[in-house]
This record gives structure tokens, C-alpha cells and sequence, in this order.
């Protein structure tokens, strides 16, 4: 062995001590607040699952811990890729961002070929057997987020707002997925990449004549929607029944009804987990994942709906004292847009269960069941850790 050996074996040693030194100063340097108020999320949406499936799953003779344990696993997944996308770099995704939006759209195109399922209405599923399913439009959020981050980030940082081209092509990119979920249709997650484009216009410094175009167009376009014919039946009689709830109280209108009822019967105090009448009665259809926050409002009361919204107003105050702290415009944006993101899903799901928005399919982050938006969802709050991470860099 020559002398030289010892020197060599030094310097990997001193290397490896420097990854995991950073890998520890990573971990300590994590927005804990931020981790907390999603794990006290993912723990409370947890309890909520069990109580919303348990009596089903007793009356069918199965397990009443069923949906408990796919969350959970569910959520352990998420975490994983969180890790991931927390670790990795923000800014090397700048140059991946066209790969990741282009295999989002790939994914939205296999939905409307034999791959996809229709379930609840809308062809929105890739069934891969074995019980698990994907939805595309789901992750699609997140490259959506990527890429209008990517195409606005080098003209911000020349200190000049974004140019009509620059806009144009962000709408551009927008329209593609947008188009290929309402072709599903899936009007929920359609409303929220228009209301992702929005916020990151904004943010981005787009001027304002383009924002109140924008929104005037959008309302253009969904009366043509309607007038086309573009919308199913089922979700033109939501809309109906939002307008007016006694139009149809046993069929468009029993869900709003029921939800209403719901929350409204639980008190201050709420009538105890896994005690709502409405709740072991299964008289609120899809209770685990739309429908979820009747169970908070029934069982845990105002005080336990009002912790529930608590924990995410922290997520959102987080991530926007994230984004006001990037050291980029691009992780300004990213983090801009997975509020904007996370803030109009929760309105539109907590609104449509208190009557004041109409019922569009959209789950409520981090605590309704389900795979696929607790993957994005988690993989989105990466996104935060990872600017936060990096913005104390410089």
C-alpha cells in the first residue's frame, strides 16, 4: 500500500462526514412548524377516515380499519416523496421542469384512452389492479405549478415585469392540461388550475389589465361551457342545486342538504368520535373524501372544525413566509403557487359543505381519503421544504 493511501482513505471519510453533517443540518434547518401542522393534518384527516368508514365497513361483515390502514400507508408514501422533493435541489428542477409537465400531460392523455376508469362520474382514473388507482390530474398540479414557475422566473429576475408573450405562453401551458380535464370531465381540479394560473400571474407581476381579462374570459368561457354542452348532466344539477337546494333535496341537492345538517347538528363540543348519527348512519355519500369536514363539524363540534381550519391556515401562512423569503423569483413562484393551490381546494371543499359553494369533487388536502392527492399534496409541501431549505443559502 503506498503513502498516499492513507490520504486518499482520509478525504472520503472527511467527505462522507460532510454529507451526513449536511443531511443532519438539513433535517434540523426543516420548517417544523410547517411539519407539524401537516403531520397534525394527515393524523386528524386520519381518525376522521376511520370514523367515516367504520360502520360501513362493519355492516358489510369486513374490516372496520380498512380505509385506516390505506390512509395511512397512503400517507407514508407521501411522506416518502416529500423527502424526496425536499432534498433535491429546487433549482435543478428549473431545467426539468418541461420533462415533468410534459409527462403530466402524458398521464392526462392515458386517462381518455381504454387505460382510464370512470369513477363518480368523471373519467379521471388509471386502475393499475390490486385495489390502487392513479389520478393524473392530481400530479398534474404540481407540474403545472413547475412549469409557469419556469417560464416566468428568468424575466422576473431581470427586474421587468413578464412580457405579453410571456404570459401568453404560460396560458398556453395551462390550456393543455385544462382542456384535457374538462374533456374528463373534472370541472374541481379545472377551476383550480385556473385559479393556480391567477395566483401565479400575480405573484409574478403580470399587469392587471391581463388579471381582470383573465377572469372575465374565464367567466366567458365557463357560460359556453354550459351552453355547449361540455358539462354532464349530473354536474349542471349540482350548479342547480347550489343555486336553489330545495330544487332537489332527494337527488342534486341530498348532499348539500345532508352536510348541512351534519355539521350544523354537532354543537360546540360535537357529539364524540365515531358517535354522529349522521355519520354511522351513511347519510352523507362520499363522506370519507369530499364530505370529510361534515365528520369534523358532526363529531369534534365547532371547536374540533375550527382546529382543523387552523392547521391549514398554518400551512398557508407557512408557505407564503416561504415564498417572501426565496432567494429567487423561481422558488418564489413554486411556493406561490402551491398556496394558491392548497387555499382555493380548501375553500371550495369546506365552502360546498357549508352551502356556500357548489359540490365539485374536490378533496380537502392532507385529510380527505385517497392516494393520488395525498401524494401531490405531500410531494407540493417538498416543494416548500425545499425553497425554504435553500433560501438561507445565500
Amino acid at each position: 500500500m503506498s503513502l498516499s493511501t492513507p490520504v486518499r482513505l482520509g478525504r472520503r471519510d472527511a467527505g462522507l462526514r460532510e454529507r451526513a453533517l449536511g443531511r443532519d443540518a438539513a433535517l434540523y434547518r426543516l420548517d417544523w412548524v410547517l411539519a407539524l401542522a401537516v403531520a397534525s393534518l394527515i393524523g386528524l384527516g386520519s381518525l376522521l377516515v376511520w370514523s367515516a368508514t367504520r360502520q360501513r365497513m362493519i355492516d358489510a361483515d369486513l374490516d372496520p380499519q380498512t380505509f385506516l390502514q390505506r390512509h395511512l400507508l397512503n400517507a407514508v408514501i407521501g411522506l416518502a416523496m416529500a423527502a424526496v422533493a425536499a432534498l433535491v435541489d429546487y433549482r435543478s428542477l428549473h431545467a426539468y421542469a418541461p420533462i415533468i409537465y410534459g409527462a403530466s400531460v402524458l398521464g392526462l392523455v392515458a386517462v381518455l384512452t381504454p387505460l382510464g376508469s370512470t369513477i363518480n362520474g368523471a373519467h379521471s382514473w388509471i386502475v393499475l389492479g390490486t385495489g390502487f388507482q392513479v389520478q393524473p390530474s392530481e400530479f398534474a398540479k404540481v407540474a403545472l405549478v413547475l412549469g409557469m414557475a419556469m417560464l416566468l422566473a428568468d424575466r422576473r429576475d431581470r427586474d421587468s415585469p413578464p412580457r405579453t408573450t410571456d404570459i401568453l405562453a404560460v396560458l398556453a401551458i395551462a390550456a393543455v392540461p385544462l382542456a384535457l380535464v374538462m374533456l374528463q370531465p373534472d370541472l374541481g381540479t379545472a377551476l383550480v388550475f385556473v385559479f393556480l394560473v391567477l395566483g401565479v400571474l400575480a405573484i409574478g407581476a403580470a399587469p392587471a389589465i391581463w388579471l381582470g381579462g383573465l377572469v372575465v374570459a374565464g367567466v366567458l368561457v365557463a357560460g359556453g361551457a354550459v351552453q355547449a354542452g361540455v358539462l354532464d348532466d349530473y354536474q349542471l344539477d349540482r350548479f342547480a342545486a347550489f343555486t336553489n337546494p330545495e330544487l332537489d333535496p332527494r337527488g342534486a341537492g341530498f348532499n348539500s342538504n345532508q352536510a348541512r345538517i351534519a355539521i350544523g347538528s354537532g354543537g360546540l363540543l360535537g357529539k364524540g368520535l365515531f358517535e354522529g348519527t349522521q355519520t354511522r348512519g351513511r347519510f352523507v355519500p362520499e363522506q370519507q373524501t369530499d364530505f370529510i369536514f361534515t365528520v369534523a363539524g358532526e363529531e369534534l363540534g365547532l371547536l374540533g372544525a375550527s382546529t382543523l381550519l387552523l392547521l391549514l391556515g398554518i400551512v398557508l401562512w407557512r408557505g407564503l413566509r416561504i415564498a417572501s423569503r426565496s432567494s429567487d423569483t423561481f422558488g418564489r413562484l413554486v411556493a406561490a403557487g402551491v398556496v394558491a393551490w392548497f387555499t382555493f381546494q380548501s375553500f371550495v371543499n369546506i365552502g360546498m359543505t357549508l352551502g356556500i359553494m357548489p359540490v365539485t369533487g374536490l378533496p380537502l388536502p392532507f385529510v380527505s381519503y385517497g392516494g393520488s392527492a395525498m401524494f401531490a399534496n405531500l410531494l407540493a409541501v417538498g416543494l416548500l421544504q425545499n425553497v425554504h431549505l435553500r433560501s438561507r443559502e445565500l
